[in-house]
């Protein structure tokens, strides 16, 4: 479309925007339903000149990409996606099903104009939060969607034009979230909701197949580490069994969804002993058979999605969630374990969990955690002093307390 056309189309949006914020019934006949639909719900919530999204949290928007499977559909097609971006000048956002932006990538100018709105991993990019665009669009009406200058609700972005498009689980057909491609409002093309339809699909193409199996640990997709207590690794359903070493190195790449190179994993597991690179090599090695071949290189990364008990416990203790985070935690960290980061991460955990008790020394988790360390007479005591005299958790506790001094 030619510029001279879009922006006869440009002013005539922005003129529907502005009747409707004088008179939202002027509006009707000037713009399409689901545009002043969302318009209305953008008006009760956020004023049309919001600077920007608001933020997630940053360590649960993080927590949630690393075990989505939506982060390894992308790692998959990174490359397909980054070029579709470069070649277009656009940027390129996945979502989840709240609209929360989970992963983006941009050519040089959209990036630069991205970052400015937050239009970046862990902004919320509902209509509530942040006004009309494709994103919310195609989220709740399950369908590909576009949004052009002033038919966005925010004045900030009404140099843009977006489009975004549902991705679904092909096995289930959940929504998963919707990827979406903007960029200005003079880059406009006819083919934009089609490339969004056929980057959903792309996507959807790589997605990680898990078929449900009899046990527990099936309902779980990708790898799963239980490390506080007893250590067990579970892989789309089936145990895996590993010697202490490979449960190491395994462990210390989940901790590490980023990746690790040769010389940080080698520092990670063995320390200033003596060993060679080689020797590491082949135990990585071992490990990528065992997971079939879901293990990059140059860094170490593992490819699926990953969940860790660790991970679980200290998500429930940054939400002040004591008493789940007391329920998940099974003990020190791989007991015995010689690794100096997870020799680190084990007091670190444990530490955490001690010193979440003696603020919030809730009687139920304290039973449960004295059952664990049953010699620490310090965070019983936090728990009897914060109790009412009548309280009937009171003997238990007691009865505790004399076990703990001997």
């Amino acid at each position: 479309m030619a510029r001279g056309e879009l922006q006869v189309r440009r002013l005539a949006m922005l003129r529907a925007w502005t009747a409707f914020l004088e008179d939202g019934d002027a509006a009707e006949p000037l713009v399409r339903p689901e545009i002043l639909r969302s318009w209305a719900r953008s008006g009760a919530a956020v004023a049309p000149d919001v600077p920007e999204a608001p933020l997630a949290d940053e360590s649960e928007t993080a927590y949630y990409w690393r075990h989505s499977t939506l982060q390894v559909a992308v790692e998959r097609v990174e490359e397909e996606l980054r070029r579709t971006a470069e070649d277009g000048d656009l940027v390129i956002a996945v979502t989840d099903p709240d609209t929360r932006i989970l992963w983006t990538y941009g050519g040089r100018v959209m990036r630069r104009r991205a970052e400015t709105v937050n239009f970046v991993p862990g902004g919320r990019w509902d209509d509530e939060s942040v006004g009309t665009n494709a994103l919310d669009l195609a989220n709740r009406d399950d369908a590909a969607s576009m949004v052009f200058s002033a038919e966005h609700y925010a004045q900030v972005v009404h140099n843009w034009v977006c489009w975004a498009a549902p991705v679904h689980d092909p096995v289930s057909g959940a929504r998963l979230g919707v990827v979406d491609l903007s960029t200005t409002w003079d880059r406009t093309h006819p083919i934009g909701l089609a490339t969004a339809r056929m980057a959903a699909r792309l996507i959807e193409s790589a997605l990680p197949y898990s078929a449900p199996g009899p046990s527990e640990e099936a309902d779980e997709p990708g790898l799963v580490m239980t490390l506080l207590g007893t250590a067990e690794t579970w892989l789309d359903g089936r145990r895996l069994l590993f010697n202490r070493r490979q449960t190491e190195i395994l462990a210390l790449l989940a901790l590490h969804p980023e990746g690790l190179s040769l010389e940080q994993l080698h520092a990670a597991v063995y320390g200033d002993q003596a060993v060679t690179f080689s020797t590491l090599k082949a135990e990585v090695s071992h490990l990528r058979h065992a997971l079939g071949g879901q293990l990059a290189s140059r860094p170490y990364r593992l490819l699926m999605p990953v969940a860790t008990d660790v991970e679980h416990v200290l998500s429930l203790l940054r939400r002040g969630q004591v008493g789940p985070a007391v329920d998940a935690y099974g003990g020190d960290l791989l007991p015995g374990t010689n690794s100096p980061a997870l020799v680190d991460l084990a007091e670190y955990v444990a530490v955490a969990v001690r010193e979440a008790l003696l603020a919030r020394p809730e009687p139920d988790a304290v039973m449960r955690y004295s059952e664990l360390a049953p010699y620490d007479v310090e965070v019983v005591e936090a728990c009897l002093a914060a109790l009412d005299d009548w309280h009937p958790a009171i003997p238990l506790l007691k009865g505790r307390l004399a076990v703990a001094r001997g």
